[in-house]
Protein backbone atom coordinates (compact mmCIF):
# COMPACT_ATOMS: atom_id res chain seq x y z
CA UNK A 1 0.00 0.00 0.00
CA UNK A 2 2.94 2.32 0.70
CA UNK A 3 4.24 1.95 -2.84
CA UNK A 4 0.77 2.55 -4.22
CA UNK A 5 0.48 5.83 -2.32
CA UNK A 6 3.83 6.94 -3.68
CA UNK A 7 2.60 6.25 -7.21
CA UNK A 8 -0.52 8.32 -6.54
CA UNK A 9 1.55 11.22 -5.29
CA UNK A 10 3.77 11.04 -8.37
CA UNK A 11 0.72 10.92 -10.63
CA UNK A 12 -0.68 14.09 -9.09
CA UNK A 13 2.64 15.88 -9.45
CA UNK A 14 2.96 14.69 -13.03
CA UNK A 15 -0.57 15.96 -13.74
CA UNK A 16 0.34 19.49 -12.64
CA UNK A 17 3.50 19.34 -14.72
CA UNK A 18 1.63 18.03 -17.80
CA UNK A 19 -1.04 20.72 -17.51
CA UNK A 20 1.62 23.44 -17.19
CA UNK A 21 3.34 22.13 -20.33
CA UNK A 22 0.06 21.96 -22.28
CA UNK A 23 -0.82 25.53 -21.34
CA UNK A 24 2.64 26.82 -22.22
CA UNK A 25 2.38 25.21 -25.65
CA UNK A 26 -0.75 27.18 -26.49
CA UNK A 27 0.53 29.88 -28.85
CA UNK A 28 -2.17 32.36 -27.96
CA UNK A 29 -2.57 31.71 -24.25
CA UNK A 30 -1.52 34.74 -22.24
CA UNK A 31 -0.17 34.24 -18.74
CA UNK A 32 -0.63 37.95 -18.27
CA UNK A 33 -4.39 37.55 -18.33
CA UNK A 34 -5.68 38.93 -15.00
CA UNK A 35 -6.84 36.47 -12.37
CA UNK A 36 -10.47 36.79 -11.28
CA UNK A 37 -11.01 39.13 -8.35
CA UNK A 38 -14.59 38.09 -7.68
CA UNK A 39 -16.40 34.78 -7.31
CA UNK A 40 -16.52 32.83 -10.58
CA UNK A 41 -20.26 32.40 -10.12
CA UNK A 42 -20.73 36.13 -10.59
CA UNK A 43 -23.18 37.12 -13.34
CA UNK A 44 -22.48 40.06 -15.58
CA UNK A 45 -24.70 41.15 -18.45
CA UNK A 46 -24.99 44.57 -20.05
CA UNK A 47 -28.15 45.08 -22.04
CA UNK A 48 -27.96 47.44 -24.97
CA UNK A 49 -31.23 49.23 -25.54
CA UNK A 50 -32.12 50.58 -28.99
CA UNK A 51 -35.11 52.89 -29.24
CA UNK A 52 -37.03 53.11 -32.49
CA UNK A 53 -39.02 56.12 -33.64
CA UNK A 54 -42.65 55.54 -34.49
CA UNK A 55 -42.86 54.80 -38.22
CA UNK A 56 -39.16 55.62 -38.44
CA UNK A 57 -38.06 53.31 -41.23
CA UNK A 58 -34.70 55.03 -41.61
CA UNK A 59 -34.01 54.79 -37.87
CA UNK A 60 -34.84 51.08 -37.85
CA UNK A 61 -32.60 50.48 -40.84
CA UNK A 62 -29.70 52.38 -39.24
CA UNK A 63 -30.15 50.34 -36.08
CA UNK A 64 -30.05 47.15 -38.14
CA UNK A 65 -26.81 48.24 -39.84
CA UNK A 66 -25.32 49.09 -36.45
CA UNK A 67 -26.31 45.62 -35.32
CA UNK A 68 -24.57 44.11 -38.36
CA UNK A 69 -21.39 46.00 -37.43
CA UNK A 70 -21.64 44.82 -33.84
CA UNK A 71 -22.02 41.18 -34.89
CA UNK A 72 -18.23 40.86 -35.10
CA UNK A 73 -16.60 43.69 -33.15
CA UNK A 74 -12.95 44.56 -33.68
CA UNK A 75 -10.46 45.11 -30.88
CA UNK A 76 -9.58 48.72 -30.15
CA UNK A 77 -6.98 50.21 -27.81
CA UNK A 78 -9.72 52.11 -25.96
CA UNK A 79 -11.32 48.78 -25.01
CA UNK A 80 -8.44 47.84 -22.69
CA UNK A 81 -10.15 48.95 -19.48
CA UNK A 82 -13.46 47.42 -20.53
CA UNK A 83 -11.74 44.15 -21.34
CA UNK A 84 -10.03 44.00 -17.96
CA UNK A 85 -13.39 44.46 -16.25
CA UNK A 86 -15.04 41.94 -18.55
CA UNK A 87 -12.38 39.27 -18.00
CA UNK A 88 -12.88 39.55 -14.24
CA UNK A 89 -16.53 38.65 -14.80
CA UNK A 90 -15.74 35.99 -17.41
CA UNK A 91 -12.32 34.61 -16.42
CA UNK A 92 -10.30 32.36 -18.68
CA UNK A 93 -11.48 28.76 -18.55
CA UNK A 94 -7.80 27.80 -18.64
CA UNK A 95 -7.08 29.81 -15.50
CA UNK A 96 -10.17 28.40 -13.82
CA UNK A 97 -9.74 24.79 -14.92
CA UNK A 98 -9.34 23.52 -11.36
CA UNK A 99 -12.61 25.18 -10.31
CA UNK A 100 -14.40 23.60 -13.27
CA UNK A 101 -13.07 20.16 -12.37
CA UNK A 102 -14.01 20.62 -8.72
CA UNK A 103 -17.58 21.37 -9.84
CA UNK A 104 -17.58 18.13 -11.85
CA UNK A 105 -16.91 15.88 -8.84
CA UNK A 106 -19.55 13.15 -8.69
CA UNK A 107 -21.12 14.32 -11.95
CA UNK A 108 -21.09 13.19 -15.56
CA UNK A 109 -19.71 15.75 -18.01
CA UNK A 110 -21.39 16.27 -21.38
CA UNK A 111 -19.50 18.43 -23.90
CA UNK A 112 -21.15 20.69 -26.49
CA UNK A 113 -19.03 22.47 -29.12
CA UNK A 114 -19.84 25.06 -31.75
CA UNK A 115 -17.83 24.67 -34.96
CA UNK A 116 -16.94 27.96 -36.73
CA UNK A 117 -14.87 30.18 -34.48
CA UNK A 118 -14.59 27.44 -31.85
CA UNK A 119 -13.12 24.36 -33.51
CA UNK A 120 -11.98 26.20 -36.62
CA UNK A 121 -10.90 29.81 -37.20
CA UNK A 122 -13.27 32.27 -38.84
CA UNK A 123 -12.24 32.52 -42.50
CA UNK A 124 -13.42 34.58 -45.45
CA UNK A 125 -14.56 31.53 -47.42
CA UNK A 126 -16.95 29.44 -45.24
CA UNK A 127 -16.25 26.39 -47.41
CA UNK A 128 -12.62 26.45 -46.22
CA UNK A 129 -13.21 26.60 -42.48
CA UNK A 130 -11.06 23.54 -41.82
CA UNK A 131 -10.17 22.35 -38.34
CA UNK A 132 -6.61 21.25 -37.66
CA UNK A 133 -5.67 17.60 -37.15
CA UNK A 134 -4.56 18.60 -33.66
CA UNK A 135 -8.03 19.92 -32.87
CA UNK A 136 -9.64 16.79 -34.32
CA UNK A 137 -7.50 14.60 -32.07
CA UNK A 138 -8.41 16.71 -29.04
CA UNK A 139 -12.14 16.33 -29.79
CA UNK A 140 -11.76 12.60 -30.46
CA UNK A 141 -10.01 12.12 -27.11
CA UNK A 142 -12.70 14.07 -25.23
CA UNK A 143 -15.39 11.92 -26.86
CA UNK A 144 -13.74 8.79 -25.44
CA UNK A 145 -14.60 9.99 -21.94
CA UNK A 146 -17.80 12.00 -22.42
CA UNK A 147 -20.80 12.27 -24.75
CA UNK A 148 -19.72 15.03 -27.13
CA UNK A 149 -21.87 17.02 -29.56
CA UNK A 150 -21.16 19.54 -32.31
CA UNK A 151 -23.92 22.19 -32.36
CA UNK A 152 -23.65 24.43 -35.41
CA UNK A 153 -25.63 26.68 -37.70
CA UNK A 154 -24.11 24.77 -40.59
CA UNK A 155 -25.82 21.94 -42.41
CA UNK A 156 -25.21 18.74 -40.43
CA UNK A 157 -23.64 16.97 -43.41
CA UNK A 158 -21.17 19.86 -43.93
CA UNK A 159 -20.12 19.86 -40.30
CA UNK A 160 -19.60 16.11 -40.38
CA UNK A 161 -17.43 16.46 -43.50
CA UNK A 162 -15.28 18.98 -41.63
CA UNK A 163 -15.03 17.00 -38.38
CA UNK A 164 -15.11 13.41 -39.68
CA UNK A 165 -15.68 11.77 -36.26
CA UNK A 166 -18.47 9.19 -36.30
CA UNK A 167 -18.59 8.86 -32.49
CA UNK A 168 -20.02 12.37 -31.99
CA UNK A 169 -23.55 13.74 -31.86
CA UNK A 170 -24.20 16.32 -34.59
CA UNK A 171 -26.78 19.10 -34.37
CA UNK A 172 -26.83 21.11 -37.59
CA UNK A 173 -28.96 24.06 -38.71
CA UNK A 174 -28.91 25.56 -35.20
CA UNK A 175 -30.13 22.29 -33.74
CA UNK A 176 -32.96 21.67 -36.22
CA UNK A 177 -31.22 18.57 -37.59
CA UNK A 178 -29.86 16.26 -34.89
CA UNK A 179 -28.34 12.82 -35.34
CA UNK A 180 -26.42 10.74 -32.82
CA UNK A 181 -23.98 7.87 -33.31
CA UNK A 182 -25.67 4.52 -33.99
CA UNK A 183 -24.21 2.90 -30.89
CA UNK A 184 -24.71 5.89 -28.65
CA UNK A 185 -22.13 6.59 -25.95
CA UNK A 186 -21.01 4.25 -23.17
CA UNK A 187 -22.25 6.82 -20.64
CA UNK A 188 -25.67 7.21 -22.28
CA UNK A 189 -28.13 6.53 -19.46
CA UNK A 190 -31.09 5.62 -21.69
CA UNK A 191 -29.41 2.73 -23.43
CA UNK A 192 -28.02 2.83 -26.95
CA UNK A 193 -31.05 3.91 -28.94
CA UNK A 194 -30.27 6.20 -31.85
CA UNK A 195 -30.87 9.95 -31.51
CA UNK A 196 -32.71 11.77 -34.28
CA UNK A 197 -34.64 15.05 -34.38
CA UNK A 198 -35.84 17.31 -37.22
CA UNK A 199 -38.48 19.70 -35.78
CA UNK A 200 -38.56 21.91 -38.89
CA UNK A 201 -38.86 19.26 -41.59
CA UNK A 202 -42.05 20.78 -43.04
CA UNK A 203 -40.09 23.95 -43.91
CA UNK A 204 -37.67 22.24 -46.32
CA UNK A 205 -39.57 23.15 -49.55
CA UNK A 206 -39.89 26.76 -48.38
CA UNK A 207 -36.19 27.00 -47.52
CA UNK A 208 -35.23 25.64 -50.94
CA UNK A 209 -37.56 28.12 -52.63
CA UNK A 210 -36.14 31.11 -50.76
CA UNK A 211 -32.61 29.89 -51.42
CA UNK A 212 -33.18 30.04 -55.18
CA UNK A 213 -34.66 33.54 -54.94
CA UNK A 214 -31.78 34.81 -52.79
CA UNK A 215 -29.14 33.36 -55.10
CA UNK A 216 -30.65 35.29 -57.97
CA UNK A 217 -31.28 38.42 -55.90
CA UNK A 218 -27.79 38.99 -54.53
CA UNK A 219 -25.62 37.54 -57.26
CA UNK A 220 -24.63 41.08 -58.22
CA UNK A 221 -23.55 42.02 -54.67
CA UNK A 222 -19.74 41.64 -54.66
CA UNK A 223 -18.53 39.32 -51.92
CA UNK A 224 -21.97 38.15 -50.77
CA UNK A 225 -22.51 34.42 -50.46
CA UNK A 226 -25.65 32.38 -49.78
CA UNK A 227 -25.12 29.09 -47.98
CA UNK A 228 -27.92 26.53 -47.90
CA UNK A 229 -27.76 24.82 -44.51
CA UNK A 230 -30.79 22.64 -45.20
CA UNK A 231 -33.15 23.92 -42.49
CA UNK A 232 -31.84 27.49 -42.58
CA UNK A 233 -30.03 29.85 -44.94
CA UNK A 234 -26.91 31.90 -44.25
CA UNK A 235 -26.13 35.09 -46.15
CA UNK A 236 -22.45 35.82 -45.51
CA UNK A 237 -21.30 39.45 -45.77
CA UNK A 238 -17.77 39.12 -44.36
CA UNK A 239 -16.33 39.92 -47.81
CA UNK A 240 -18.88 42.62 -48.66
CA UNK A 241 -17.90 46.31 -48.61
CA UNK A 242 -19.42 47.82 -45.47
CA UNK A 243 -20.80 50.70 -47.56
CA UNK A 244 -23.32 48.34 -49.17
CA UNK A 245 -24.30 46.31 -46.10
CA UNK A 246 -27.52 48.29 -45.92
CA UNK A 247 -28.39 47.48 -49.52
CA UNK A 248 -27.70 43.78 -48.93
CA UNK A 249 -29.81 43.71 -45.77
CA UNK A 250 -32.70 45.40 -47.55
CA UNK A 251 -32.59 42.88 -50.39
CA UNK A 252 -32.66 39.98 -47.91
CA UNK A 253 -35.55 41.53 -45.98
CA UNK A 254 -37.38 42.19 -49.24
CA UNK A 255 -37.24 38.48 -50.07
CA UNK A 256 -38.40 37.09 -46.73
CA UNK A 257 -41.24 39.60 -46.23
CA UNK A 258 -43.36 37.28 -48.38
CA UNK A 259 -42.56 34.38 -46.05
CA UNK A 260 -44.02 35.18 -42.61
CA UNK A 261 -43.11 31.70 -41.37
CA UNK A 262 -39.43 32.56 -41.68
CA UNK A 263 -37.43 34.93 -39.47
CA UNK A 264 -34.21 36.87 -39.87
CA UNK A 265 -31.45 36.87 -37.25
CA UNK A 266 -27.71 37.61 -37.16
CA UNK A 267 -24.43 35.91 -36.39
CA UNK A 268 -20.79 36.84 -36.93
CA UNK A 269 -21.05 38.78 -40.20
CA UNK A 270 -23.84 36.54 -41.41
CA UNK A 271 -27.60 37.00 -41.79
CA UNK A 272 -29.53 33.87 -40.82
CA UNK A 273 -32.93 32.93 -42.24
CA UNK A 274 -34.66 30.31 -40.12
CA UNK A 275 -38.12 28.81 -39.61
CA UNK A 276 -40.08 30.88 -37.10
CA UNK A 277 -40.42 28.08 -34.57
CA UNK A 278 -39.24 27.98 -30.97
CA UNK A 279 -36.14 25.94 -31.59
CA UNK A 280 -32.52 26.99 -31.27
CA UNK A 281 -29.18 25.76 -29.90
CA UNK A 282 -30.58 25.92 -26.39
CA UNK A 283 -33.42 23.57 -27.33
CA UNK A 284 -30.89 21.29 -29.03
CA UNK A 285 -28.84 21.17 -25.83
CA UNK A 286 -31.92 20.25 -23.78
CA UNK A 287 -33.00 17.62 -26.31
CA UNK A 288 -29.58 15.96 -26.27
CA UNK A 289 -29.40 15.97 -22.46
CA UNK A 290 -32.85 14.36 -22.36
CA UNK A 291 -31.83 11.80 -25.00
CA UNK A 292 -28.80 10.92 -22.90
CA UNK A 293 -30.96 10.51 -19.80
CA UNK A 294 -29.95 13.70 -18.00
CA UNK A 295 -33.10 15.81 -18.40
CA UNK A 296 -34.05 15.59 -14.69
CA UNK A 297 -30.66 14.67 -13.29
CA UNK A 298 -28.63 16.66 -10.78
CA UNK A 299 -25.58 14.53 -11.58
CA UNK A 300 -24.64 16.12 -14.88
CA UNK A 301 -22.29 18.97 -15.78
CA UNK A 302 -22.86 20.26 -19.33
CA UNK A 303 -20.00 22.30 -20.78
CA UNK A 304 -20.84 24.36 -23.87
CA UNK A 305 -18.09 26.16 -25.83
CA UNK A 306 -19.14 28.62 -28.53
CA UNK A 307 -18.31 32.00 -30.02
CA UNK A 308 -21.45 33.34 -31.69
CA UNK A 309 -24.67 35.10 -30.77
CA UNK A 310 -26.58 31.92 -31.55
CA UNK A 311 -24.61 30.11 -28.83
CA UNK A 312 -26.11 32.50 -26.28
CA UNK A 313 -29.34 30.48 -26.48
CA UNK A 314 -27.42 27.51 -25.06
CA UNK A 315 -25.63 29.64 -22.46
CA UNK A 316 -29.02 30.92 -21.27
CA UNK A 317 -30.31 27.37 -20.86
CA UNK A 318 -27.34 26.48 -18.68
CA UNK A 319 -27.96 29.59 -16.57
CA UNK A 320 -31.63 28.69 -16.19
CA UNK A 321 -30.84 25.07 -15.28
CA UNK A 322 -28.21 26.17 -12.80
CA UNK A 323 -26.01 23.41 -14.20
CA UNK A 324 -22.80 23.43 -16.15
CA UNK A 325 -20.79 26.23 -17.71
CA UNK A 326 -20.93 28.24 -20.89
CA UNK A 327 -17.54 29.24 -22.31
CA UNK A 328 -17.41 32.09 -24.83
CA UNK A 329 -14.59 32.13 -27.39
CA UNK A 330 -13.88 35.80 -28.03
CA UNK A 331 -10.97 38.26 -28.08
CA UNK A 332 -13.32 41.17 -27.43
CA UNK A 333 -15.77 41.93 -24.61
CA UNK A 334 -19.30 40.95 -25.62
CA UNK A 335 -22.67 40.69 -23.97
CA UNK A 336 -22.87 37.08 -22.85
CA UNK A 337 -24.48 34.59 -20.49
CA UNK A 338 -21.30 32.50 -20.50
CA UNK A 339 -19.45 31.91 -17.22
CA UNK A 340 -15.94 31.70 -18.65
CA UNK A 341 -14.03 32.76 -21.74
CA UNK A 342 -11.31 31.70 -24.17
CA UNK A 343 -9.64 33.91 -26.74
CA UNK A 344 -9.11 31.62 -29.72
CA UNK A 345 -9.93 28.13 -31.07
CA UNK A 346 -6.36 27.17 -30.13
CA UNK A 347 -7.26 27.78 -26.49
CA UNK A 348 -10.33 25.56 -26.88
CA UNK A 349 -7.96 22.86 -28.12
CA UNK A 350 -5.67 23.43 -25.13
CA UNK A 351 -8.62 23.20 -22.73
CA UNK A 352 -9.65 19.84 -24.20
CA UNK A 353 -6.08 18.55 -24.01
CA UNK A 354 -5.88 19.52 -20.35
CA UNK A 355 -9.24 17.87 -19.72
CA UNK A 356 -7.95 14.68 -21.33
CA UNK A 357 -4.77 14.83 -19.24
CA UNK A 358 -6.77 15.33 -16.08
CA UNK A 359 -8.99 12.33 -16.78
CA UNK A 360 -6.07 10.13 -17.76
CA UNK A 361 -4.29 10.91 -14.49
CA UNK A 362 -7.52 10.47 -12.54
CA UNK A 363 -7.83 7.01 -14.09
CA UNK A 364 -4.26 6.21 -13.03
CA UNK A 365 -5.13 7.41 -9.52
CA UNK A 366 -8.19 5.13 -9.31
CA UNK A 367 -6.37 2.08 -10.72
CA UNK A 368 -3.38 2.53 -8.42
CA UNK A 369 -5.57 3.09 -5.41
Amino acid sequence: MTNQKLVISDAKSDLKMAIAVAMSESNLYSSAMPKPLVATTGYFLIKKMIKFETNGGETRNNAFIDSMRASSPTRRATETEDKNTWIIRHPSALNMFEDIMNASKGKDIVVFLDYDGTLSPIVEDPDRAFMTNEMREAVRDVAKFFPTAIVSGRCRAKVYNFVKLSELYYAGSHGMDILGPTKGHKKQRKGNQSVFCQPAREFLPMIDEVNKILLEKIKFVPGAKVENNKFCLSVHFRCVDEKIWGELAEQVKEVIKDYPKLRLSQGRKVLEIRPAIKWDKGNALEFLLESLGYDKSDNVLPIYIGDDRTDEDAFKVLRKRGQGFGILVSKSPKETNASYSLQEPSEASTLMKILNLYLSFELIYVLDY
